[in-house]
């Protein structure tokens, strides 16, 4: 261990080695800290698409009225999130079924899934990416 901080303190260089190892270390696992701090889970397209075809999952759209119409998931139910209190009502009929959260990149699903896990939904998974990743992984949207 000594003989390591004499060789830092060589050069001012290999220090900045060192920190550039370390910062590039921290950027690598950070990724993997920060998906186990979110709330809840997620879930990718394809593994969105199985729970749709296997267990009936339900899509429900948080994105606003404009983003929704110009293309959506099919089947999607559609609740914006700021309307997502007072139409909790609609999804009731729901509840015994998987809910899958999408927004437009995946930012405000994990909430917005959080916020019905709180409201008793057992199975709540947010869209990882939204409906950006979803297209991106080609598949389709309706209009």
């Amino acid at each position: 261990m000594e003989q390591f901080l004499a060789f830092l303190q060589k050069s001012p260089f290999n220090m900045l080695l060192f920190g550039l190892a370390l910062a590039s270390g921290g950027m690598l696992i950070w990724p993997l800290i920060s998906r186990a701090a979110r709330p809840g889970s997620q879930v990718g397209a394809f593994e969105a698409v199985q729970l749709i075809n296997r267990r009936d999952a339900v899509v429900l759209d948080v994105r606003d009225t404009g983003d929704y119409a110009a293309g959506h998931i099919a089947n999607a139910r559609h609740v914006p999130e700021a309307q997502l209190a007072e139409r909790l009502k609609e999804l009731e009929k729901h509840r015994a079924r998987p809910i899958i959260v999408s927004c437009r990149t995946g930012s405000r699903a994990p909430a917005v899934s959080a916020a019905l896990r709180k409201h008793g939904f057992a199975e709540v998974v947010a869209l990882r990416g939204g409906v950006a990743a979803w297209q991106q992984a080609g598949l389709p949207l309706e209009k």
